[in-house]
């Protein structure tokens, strides 16, 4: 069976486990090669470092991509994650015309902010792009805040069922696809995941008080490497959101590794358990 090439467009963070330097190792376990387009280069991620370098790549990102163009290069998955220009929207709407074979799937993490509030590089234009952008998906993996932002609803810490599936209902009126929202809590102690294709389904789990960078980022590459491997949305979500909280109890006892979790000892295992 030919290998599925997956291209995942978001920042290098050099030192620190978040963006492409865990959805490489993450998708290479599930078996799917993995091409690369960066949108910068940072020396560690911006969570607890001071003074860190940032090279934006937005300059060099079309001569990529025009070289993939003249080699016939063809993906089948096309997966986006932080961005952090608004020109980067239109380098993707590019690869999904020009370099996605037939069939292909477009997954979007619309990383702009958390805890109700957007990252500090985000404003009105990033989120109108992002928008945008959410029509030409198939798959979409934001975080309740950012679902909030999309669909300018009031960010809320306390909720019912009906909010959420209000909001999941504004993002459909997008144009978007399937939904699989993150962070969702009804009760107290606990936190899960909803998935919404036109079915509304929930999963939970014991909530970690303890929060690290990158966890987003290993959600949404365990869940595309799942989803590719066994076709099942709700599976490949659980599995996911299982997946981080393993990788939190693992880092949790560490106090000298704060900038991320621990995920590369337990990779390998629960991918063949699972």
């Amino acid at each position: 069976m030919k290998t599925k090439k997956i291209i995942t467009m978001q920042d290098i963070s050099c030192y620190g486990q978040c963006s492409i330097t865990v959805a490489l190792p993450i998708l290479s376990a599930y078996g799917f090669e993995t091409a690369i387009l960066p949108s910068a280069i940072l020396s560690t991620h911006t969570a607890g470092f001071k003074d860190f370098f940032v090279h934006d790549l937005s300059e060099d990102l079309p001569k990529i991509i025009d070289h993939w163009k003249k080699e016939g290069i063809k993906y089948d998955l096309l997966y986006s994650g932080y961005l952090g220009d608004n020109k980067h929207f239109q380098y993707l709407l590019d690869i999904k015309k020009n370099l996605l074979n037939k069939g292909s799937l477009v997954v979007v993490d619309p990383v702009m902010g958390d805890h109700g509030k957007l990252y500090p590089a985000f404003g009105e234009e990033y989120v109108s792009n992002m928008k945008k952008l959410l029509k030409e998906a198939d798959i979409i993996l934001p975080n309740l805040t950012e679902a909030c932002f999309l669909t300018e609803k009031e960010y809320k810490e306390e909720y019912n069922e009906k909010y959420i599936k209000d909001i999941i209902k504004s993002l459909k009126q997008l144009g978007v696809k399937t939904v699989v929202l993150t962070g969702v809590s009804y009760e107290k102690g606990k936190t899960g995941v909803v998935v919404d294709d036109g079915k509304y389904q929930y999963y939970c789990h014991d909530k970690i008080e303890t929060s690290y960078h990158g966890t987003g980022d290993i959600y949404s590459s365990s869940f595309i490497g799942m989803y590719l491997k066994t076709k099942d949305l709700f599976y490949s979500a659980k599995c996911a959101a299982d997946f981080v909280v393993e990788c939190i109890k693992k880092t949790i006892k560490d106090k000298s590794h704060p900038y991320g979790v621990k995920f590369e000892s337990i990779l390998a295992d629960f991918v063949s358990k699972h």
